[in-house]
């Protein structure tokens, strides 16, 4: 086995399309966003908190008495961002402050565009700086601006009537992931048309993808097994929900493999199949992408297709490893 391996590293994004219910508080004071208006909450010991919450800091009951609340008021205390990122509100310097808004007695953290951090100290006046349209969302507030900067954009009425039930609200990770040595390798020989798994040197077990230790002995993994693009299924999941961004439309089949030589499985796709004839035990074998169109990863295989074998019986799918239990 080759001591190095070539360095591989690329960037995903992992991302939840999250859509989520408001309540009845937070949904008042989206709606009251999407007219313009924003809307405090009185609290049981007569404070107005803003943004409202929906229960009492201090005595835990429900909190229902909506207070309007100006659309102004005073930096209490703020942290300037130089080089913005990707995902901030802004592509130009600002800064991240807590704002006590006239009529309010508790800050509500947003951002304010100042120009620059020479404009920005402690107990400056600002006010909203509204979206020229409006959804019903926190965006509504296109950040704050310096009371006496003039405004001059043109707003769009928003006439919705219905009040703010729901909102998406998607999540999403964007990170750098470096593969390892055994990982390195295993993607070298996948981007040759190759499926190579390691063995573990005590209980014999072959691991594809590979994680470069055993992970029923905590050893590491020393042996390179090439072995053929020939599967069993060992479990399987029809999807009926549509993923966003997947090319793949449902109804389809993700399968737990098992490549013949191997006693660990991974998902991939079958095809070329009806979905109701899939079962534990089927025999399938590769469909690889044309070779010029190979790369460092797994999709260079299209999908998994059935072969005309008989099913391995249930208690011995794994177990078709030379020297594996």
């Amino acid at each position: 086995m080759s001591s190095s391996a070539e360095i591989l590293s690329q960037a995903f994004t992992l991302g939840y399309t999250y859509t989520r219910t408001t309540g009845p508080v937070v949904g008042q004071f989206l709606t009251g966003l999407r007219s313009r208006k924003v809307l405090g909450i009185k609290g049981s010991d007569g404070k107005v908190l803003m943004p409202p919450v929906e229960y009492d800091p201090h005595t835990a009951e429900a909190l229902s008495e909506f207070v309007d609340v100006a659309d102004c008021g005073t930096v209490t205390t703020w942290a300037w961002v130089s080089q913005p990122r990707k995902a901030h509100p802004s592509d130009k310097p600002f800064a991240w402050a807590l704002i006590t808004l006239d009529g309010a007695d508790t800050p509500m953290l947003h951002w304010v565009d100042a120009g620059e951090i020479s404009a920005m100290k402690t107990g400056m006046r600002v006010k909203v700086r509204w979206a020229a349209q409006t959804k019903g969302l926190i965006g509504d507030i296109n950040g704050f601006v310096p009371e006496d900067m003039d405004l001059t954009t043109e707003l769009e009425e928003n006439t919705s009537t219905e009040p703010v039930t729901g909102i998406d609200a998607p999540s999403y990770l964007t990170y750098n992931f470096t593969a390892g040595g055994a990982t390195a390798r295993y993607l070298a020989k996948l981007k040759q048309g190759k499926l190579v798994g390691q063995r573990c040197p005590s209980c014999s077990n072959v691991y594809i993808p590979p994680r470069g230790s055993c992970a029923a002995c905590g050893v590491a993994t020393t042996d390179e097994v090439e072995l053929t693009d020939k599967a069993t299924v060992e479990s399987f999941t029809i999807v009926h929900i549509p993923i966003p961004n997947n090319p793949i439309k449902p109804p389809y089949v993700i399968a737990n493999l098992v490549l013949d030589g191997a006693n660990i499985s991974f998902l991939h796709l079958l095809s070329e199949c009806n979905n109701s004839d899939v079962r534990i035990g089927m025999r399938v074998q590769a469909v690889w992408k044309p070779a010029e169109e190979w790369g460092y990863a797994m999709e260079n295989i299209l999908y998994f297709k059935p072969l005309d074998e008989p099913d391995v019986p249930v208690d011995q799918i794994g177990k078709l490893a030379e020297g594996g239990r």
